[in-house]
């Protein structure tokens, strides 16, 4: 029936609501294909990839010294507890000298050990910048979440109207029927 609604030729009982129906459910089926998944994905992959190369120019990866055993007054919270402490280590800085910060490190390290920080331009310990596969799962994750979005709200946009294009049908249906219906009952037989 929805072929033919779509069709020039429409039948006698082919009402507005019809069409109208259908057009909205060809529209549905067009507009869900995920354009605006893809746009969402550019742009927020546009966005994460400006912010790691700014992560990248501000932080830079040093080998540091461990200068004090790791001890559980330091240690990270949550499940790293097991894997990683908080120890004083030093590092040289070819601008500003040496310098010491609080970093985190391996649980099993011990004084005297290389390991590897992470500081900012002011000496503080950060992570490190993000890689580039997270800017890409981040950018994938936002685009499937808009494309998801816009699908969810189009179909109950199209059952909204389906349920008025219904109603209307069916008042259409009444006021028809109270025309003809007479015509077609005997009263008096």
């Amino acid at each position: 029936m929805r072929t033919r609604v779509l069709s020039r030729r429409r039948g006698p009982l082919c009402r507005r609501s019809d069409v109208v129906e259908a057009w909205t459910a060809v529209a549905v089926a067009v507009l869900t294909v995920p354009l605006a998944g893809v746009l969402t994905t550019r742009w927020t992959y546009t966005d994460a990839r400006a912010a790691a190369d700014e992560q990248r120019a501000g932080r830079h990866r040093v080998r540091a010294e461990v200068l004090e055993r790791p001890s559980t007054a330091h240690a990270s919270s949550g499940s790293e507890r097991r894997h990683a402490t908080r120890a004083t280590v030093r590092w040289t800085d070819p601008e500003e000298g040496t310098r010491t910060a609080l970093a985190r490190v391996p649980a099993h390290v011990r004084p005297g050990e290389p390991v590897h920080v992470w500081p900012d331009s002011r000496g503080r310990e950060v992570p490190p910048p993000v890689d580039d596969a997270s800017v890409w799962q981040y950018g994938v994750g936002m685009g499937t979440l808009a494309a998801g979005s816009t699908a969810a709200v189009l179909l109950l946009a199209h059952r909204a109207v389906r349920r008025v294009a219904l109603r209307r049908r069916l008042e259409e249906w009444e006021r028809d029927w109270a025309r003809t219906g007479p015509l077609w009952t005997h009263h008096g037989v």
